[in-house]
């Protein structure tokens, strides 16, 4: 055991006491943060024109502010990019970080020098309490990769901008800096692949115990290991312990990294975003995630099924229930007011609060009245994956509304690795799957207003050609699971063509 690995687990016992704290008394930590940002917000541009000095409790907050996305929140960015100081947070914040929105396109999320500790002492919270609970902290000893987007930083207006992954790399702790890889010049590479394959060459040789990304990227990243090297990545790395993953659903691709890596590790998820980082896995093995109360974030939630209503009711953590999806809504110390962050969260516990991430208020079909949602579509699809194996690379679903012959059904586009062996069981199980998991899906498919799913099998290379072409392949980048309308099945289909080799489209055409 090394001193890192060895020093770790007294300071992992330490810094759980106050996470056990937390999950105690988790509604006192919510009033203290909600009277904290309040009492900040007071004199600023947003809290004044809000009236923050009447407001005596959470009623009197949900009254005057009211629920806002960021493009009500743009002209007030728009001011604190100008130099204004004092609009959303006492003073000008340290950082803007860019994000890609689907409906607002770049969008800068204020950091403050409050918020900031947010985003680092959670991503450490998450590592030690893994230490604390499985006893296992050799990754400590040998190299880490946590994958980034540029530290680069650019100008918003007056403030410094970049990427969240990439701002956080500045305040990585000294004593983690000699293990921690990829370089800083690789980390600069703007270039996905490009970017990749450096990462491939520097970590290739290196004894590797600890590896973080989004699922797709560590598919990529994994089958650059094996094309060159030859070998299982878990063989290539004897040392790899642990996965640590964020952003998207990990069971779709479970079959495909289990192949690469040729064993069983461990795993911890985690819920960060630029507004905040909201939850991180506390059990293991576990499947939920421990929502972080007590970190600078005040949270309220909006039923997803009323989400669109003219005045849809919000209510705050000690009001929710379990197996509901909710619309999450964030009041921070960035300067954020009753935000709503675009993700959907599903309660597993009240006792303490856990959390599943369940998908996007915008990514949805609902084109017959059926409400699926992406937490719907994965868990249909990892059902079917332990019935009938296969592996699958990238995946997404789209109402076929008006087909050739039969009645409207969904249409799954995938990417296979390796096909299962009868394509029509795969349909049918994974059809049976999803009207097990939404009434709604199976009342129309009962009552025959739909037929059962199909699946179109796209060529190797589809997804990442089209997030290559629109420059957003790699890093946070996410595919979307679930559309309401043609346009981005369209668009796969294009890309599909372009693949396919002309023999085959003129045997097509004939």
């Amino acid at each position: 055991m090394g001193i890192k690995s060895w020093l770790s687990k007294p300071y992992a016992n330490w810094i759980s006491r106050q996470t056990e704290r937390d999950k105690r008394n988790p509604i006192e930590c919510q009033q203290k943060v909600f009277r904290n940002i309040i009492g900040c917000g007071q004199a600023t541009s947003f809290g004044k024109q809000h009236r923050f000095e009447q407001i005596r409790s959470y009623p009197d907050f949900r009254e005057q502010v009211s629920v806002m996305d960021y493009e009500a929140y743009r002209p007030w960015i728009d001011r604190v990019a100008s130099g204004e100081k004092n609009i959303l947070w006492p003073g000008l914040p340290l950082y803007f970080a860019k994000t890609s929105g689907t409906t607002s396109g770049v969008k800068y999320i204020p950091i403050t020098s409050d918020s900031i500790h947010n985003h680092i002492d959670t991503a450490r919270n998450a590592l030690l309490n893994y230490i604390r609970v499985t006893g296992k902290s050799a990754f400590a000893d040998h190299r880490m990769i946590f994958v980034q987007g540029s530290p680069v930083l650019e100008k918003h207006g007056v403030v410094d901008t970049g990427r969240l992954s990439g701002i956080v790399a500045r305040y990585v702790p000294a004593y983690l800096q000699k293990n921690r890889l990829p370089s800083w010049e690789t980390n600069c590479i703007d270039d996905w692949e490009a970017k990749v394959d450096r990462i491939v060459d520097e970590t290739i040789n290196e004894r590797m115990s600890l590896i973080s990304g989004i699922p797709p990227w560590l598919r990529m990243y994994f089958e650059k290991l094996v094309e060159q090297s030859g070998k299982p990545v878990g063989e290539l790395f004897p040392d790899l312990q642990l996965l640590v993953f964020g952003g998207v659903n990990f069971e779709p691709y479970r079959p495909v990294l289990d192949k690469l890596i040729g064993r069983k590790l461990d795993t911890l998820e985690l819920f960060p975003a630029s507004e905040g980082f909201f939850a991180f896995q506390d059990t293991f093995p576990g499947d939920d995630m421990l929502l972080n109360v007590n970190s600078g974030i005040f949270y309220e939630f909006i039923p997803l099924s009323a989400y669109f209503s003219p005045n849809p009711e919000r209510i705050p953590l000690e009001e929710v229930k379990c197996g509901v999806d909710y619309a999450l809504i964030v009041t921070t110390n960035a300067g954020l007011y009753a935000y709503s962050i675009g993700d959907t969260v599903r309660f597993t516990s009240t006792n303490p609060y856990r959390i599943k991430v369940s998908g996007r208020i915008s990514q949805f079909i609902s084109a017959f009245g059926e409400h699926v949602i992406a937490s719907e579509v994965e868990r249909a699809l990892s059902e079917t994956l332990k019935i009938c194996p296969a592996r699958i690379r990238e995946f997404s679903v789209a109402p076929m509304i008006d087909p050739k012959k039969g009645n409207p059904h969904h249409e799954w586009l995938i990417e296979f690795e390796q096909e299962p062996e009868s394509m029509e069981k795969f349909a049918e199980t994974l059809n049976d799957a999803m009207c097990r998991t939404n009434i709604y899906y199976n009342d129309l498919i009962k009552g025959h207003v739909l037929d059962g799913l199909e699946i179109t099998r796209l060529l190797p290379g589809v997804f990442d050609n089209y997030m290559r072409q629109r420059g957003i392949l790699g890093g946070q980048n996410k595919v979307p699971r679930l559309s309401n309308d043609r346009s981005f099945a369209d668009q796969l289909y294009s890309v599909n063509r372009e693949l396919t080799p002309k023999t085959a489209q003129n045997t097509e055409n004939d």
